[in-house]
């Protein structure tokens, strides 16, 4: 797992395994099983260090590479794939455009807050008819008198209705000229009157992530919040996602990684006809294909963290980490089920859950068909 790794690298991984385990794992059944979000979790995650990892210290970060981030969300969804949605979420979706797109004004506004684990901030592009087709928004900002007044909604927003979710970066309508929509990004916080969220429950997975669903009704907001250019909505919000994919790829990869451990831990305990489990050719060749599939998919993602830390194209590689990460996922998720058997589909294993999570793999951040897309117009 740590060849070719730094010292330093591989150190990072041992810490933020050993807080995994012994922080965040005791909380993954109550949590999951209460359907709530860890406000004290995340709390103790941003004091941890693990909220702006790759930001330099001036803004509160940690100054660390993008591949050690990558590893730290691994490493937390080895756990459990709640806590990484949320550190994935916070880092790539709500700090990273605010500070690739930001002002200099405008990250020293949040950024340090964003960083210590007290706030966390989300990123708008899906609504009901807007998702996929990121074109789809319909959410209106019309400029006035120094002010966007903004009407709209959104859905499925991750780190938006939480008692410390402070604001969002949305995709809106700023103009509409022969039918053409001028999109852009702007920064609203949730203090601003008509802004409203409510959490959405009933999840099958990742249920102690903070989802939500906004509305905006004539929210009155500075013209010095837009982020970037004036119609760079999309650029910024698909850029954005190009990082971010590699987060979720990096769920995937941790989620495979955890349940193949249960996997191999049970298969060596569980005895049937005067045998365990892994003394049958049919188990152990099952954890071969399982750990073949992991190693390819580490390698993978990690050759695509070390071309975006080295400022080389990435877009291609994040698209085909994430594809495979998150089919490797469900299959590595399904087979440790499989061992498991009967046992495997009760609430007091934690592979119940790792089944139930990894599902959303292959929809959030780019479907694994819209990714198939997008791989293949690069190739």
């Amino acid at each position: 797992m740590n060849e070719l790794l730094s010292p330093k690298i591989i150190a990072y991984r041992e810490k933020i395994r050993a807080f995994s385990e012994t922080v965040v794992g005791p909380y993954a059944l109550e949590q999951d099983e209460k359907e709530e979000f860890p406000v004290e979790l995340a709390r103790q995650m941003g004091h941890a260090g693990l909220f702006g990892i790759t930001l330099p210290a001036s803004y509160g970060g940690q100054g660390l590479d993008y591949l050690s981030y990558i590893i730290a969300i691994e490493e937390i969804a080895r756990i459990d794939s709640s806590p990484a949605a949320t550190v994935a979420a916070h880092n790539s979706l709500g700090i990273s455009p605010i500070y690739t797109h930001g002002t200099e004004e405008q990250r020293l506004k949040w950024l340090p807050g964003l960083c210590s684990g007290e706030k966390t901030w989300a990123f708008g592009l899906t609504e009901t008819n807007a998702g996929s087709d990121a074109k789809g928004v319909e959410t209106r900002a019309m400029l006035t008198d120094g002010n966007w007044i903004i009407n709209g909604s959104k859905l499925f927003i991750t780190n938006s209705s939480s008692p410390i979710a402070s604001g969002i970066t949305l995709q809106a309508i700023t103009d509409l000229k022969n039918g053409e929509k001028e999109l852009s990004a702007i920064l609203v916080d949730r203090s601003t009157p008509g802004y409203q969220t409510a959490p959405i429950k009933g999840k099958l997975m990742w249920r102690a992530v903070d989802n939500g669903k906004l509305s905006f009704d004539n929210c009155l907001v500075p013209e010095a919040n837009l982020l970037g250019n004036r119609g760079e909505g999309m650029k910024i919000m698909l850029s954005t996602l190009d990082a971010g994919r590699l987060s979720i790829a990096a769920i995937g990869l941790g989620l495979a990684q955890g349940a193949f451990e249960m996997a191999i831990s049970y298969a060596k305990q569980r005895k049937q006809f005067g045998k365990t489990l892994v003394e049958f050719q049919a188990i152990s060749f099952k954890l071969a294909e399982m750990a073949t599939k992991i190693e390819l998919a580490r390698n993978t993602l990690y050759h695509a963290c070390r071309l975006k830390d080295a400022g080389l194209p990435f877009a291609k590689q994040a698209a085909i980490s994430k594809l495979y990460c998150s089919e490797i996922a469900r299959e590595v998720a399904d087979e440790s089920l499989q061992i498991h058997g009967a046992y495997g589909l009760l609430r007091e294993n934690h592979i119940e859950r790792f089944y139930r999570d990894q599902r959303l793999l292959q929809i959030g951040e780019g479907t694994s068909e819209i990714l198939k897309m997008v791989i293949s117009r690069h190739i």
